[in-house]
């Protein structure tokens, strides 16, 4: 086990009849091994239910490690009164998952809380290509070649649920996953956004809007159009009952007018028509574009292309979506954007609470922006080592949570 990093050790308990995952340990190789034991003593003037409110209140990790300070506190943080109390609690600071390789699923998360690094294995997903989409505590994974299997997952109890295979064509030429969960209901949707060119056309495109409801259990098709001189992408985001996918053009633009933004009512209350006529501009010539919801509000992150060359990007914004126009929230100071050495005109990012993760392809670094405090940090380094030059990088954030389950 390499220096710094924690081992993530959860055995779950078969009887299926308590429906419930016991987590048995969560065990560290650090100084602070046993500092939990010095809260014993609170063992002996706490009832259950105060306890349990205060356990609850904790970071993710440090509940795996209270479950192993006693007894007591072991059954209170596996039994279900606990969960539900887990539930009470608004949002956990987003962790971000980085992928060790681009052959396999395995990689190591990051808790900003107690800024460590944790050995995680992904279940179900099989390569890092896979698309992604995360909300409330829950993952679904689609796999990038047929683009028919798809799965949703909590990944910190390893709980997961494959999902019938979403309609309309399987290979298609794009596709962008997104999710949202309830956290009331802890019902989600999700939906698949597919971009096929037109055979013998090479400015028309298909594109099919699919969606999933877990309470329903069943795809419908939501919505079908031709884009002309436009095509859809693989980046979507839901945020507040609105889906977000960003198009690009298939040629002829300006290079402020490569990309574009549409919008599209989940709830069906509004009138869609064409789509394309209700394509929101982007704030600047963008090398990509990176959508996330943050509390309910649309954030982008992009790279700012030179105006003489808008495919080299000179630095890196965040921008947030009011009606239709877009509020500039910070630019990476130059000092973070030479920390990354050559940043690639594309690059990883993602987030949701207050929380935005930015990594290159080509390296392990990871840089925060807090939106609260308008403040960027660099990461603790990643265990991970770079085992050749051209090795990629990549990741996405999740919201660990307990008590969810897919």
């Amino acid at each position: 086990m390499m220096d710094g990093e924690t081992s993530w050790v959860i055995l779950c308990n078969d009887d299926t009849a308590r429906d419930i995952d016991e987590f048995e340990s969560f065990s560290e190789l650090s100084d602070e091994g046993n500092q939990a034991a010095s809260a014993v003593s609170l063992d002996l003037i706490l009832p259950d239910d105060l306890l349990e409110r205060i356990l609850a209140c904790l970071p993710v990790a440090s509940i795996f490690r209270a479950g192993s300070v006693c007894k007591r506190w072991q059954e209170i943080v596996s039994s279900r009164r606990f969960l539900w109390n887990l539930s009470q609690v608004l949002s956990q600071k987003p962790w971000y998952f980085m992928f060790t390789s681009s052959d396999d699923p395995g990689g190591y998360a990051f808790d900003p809380i107690l800024r460590k690094w944790y050995n995680i294995e992904l279940p179900r997903i099989r390569t890092s290509n896979w698309f992604k989409a995360s909300s409330c505590g829950l993952i679904s994974f689609m796999d990038n070649d047929s683009r028919s299997e798809l799965y949703v997952c909590n990944p910190i109890t390893r709980q997961s649920k494959k999902l019938a295979e979403p309609p309309g064509l399987k290979f298609s030429d794009y596709s962008a996953l997104a999710m949202s969960t309830s956290r009331v209901s802890n019902g989600y949707q999700i939906s698949v956004v597919k971009s096929k060119q037109i055979p013998g056309n090479f400015v028309q495109w298909d594109l099919s809007i699919y969606l999933y409801d877990s309470e329903a259990m069943m795809w419908v098709t939501s919505h079908t159009e031709v884009f002309t001189g436009w095509r859809a992408g693989d980046e979507s985001v839901i945020c507040d009952g609105i889906l977000y996918f960003l198009i690009y053009s298939t040629g002829g633009s300006a290079p402020e007018n490569r990309h574009g933004l549409i919008p599209y009512d989940l709830s069906g209350r509004s009138s869609h028509g064409l789509l394309i006529n209700n394509s929101i501009s982007v704030p600047c010539p963008l090398t990509c574009g990176r959508l996330m919801n943050l509390k309910g509000n649309l954030v982008m992150v992009g790279g700012i292309g030179k105006q003489d060359r808008p495919d080299i990007i000179k630095g890196i914004g965040i921008w947030m979506l009011k009606g239709k126009e877009w509020q500039e929230i910070a630019r990476m100071p130059h000092k973070f954007f030479q920390g990354f050495g050559e940043l690639d005109d594309v690059f990883a990012s993602s987030g949701m609470d207050d929380l935005i993760y930015i990594q290159s392809y080509g390296s392990s670094m990871l840089l925060l922006f807090d939106m609260n405090q308008k403040q960027w940090r660099w990461s603790p380094k990643c265990p991970v080592t770079k085992r050749f030059p051209l090795q990629l990088f990549t990741g996405f954030s999740f919201e660990p949570r307990l008590e969810i389950a897919p």
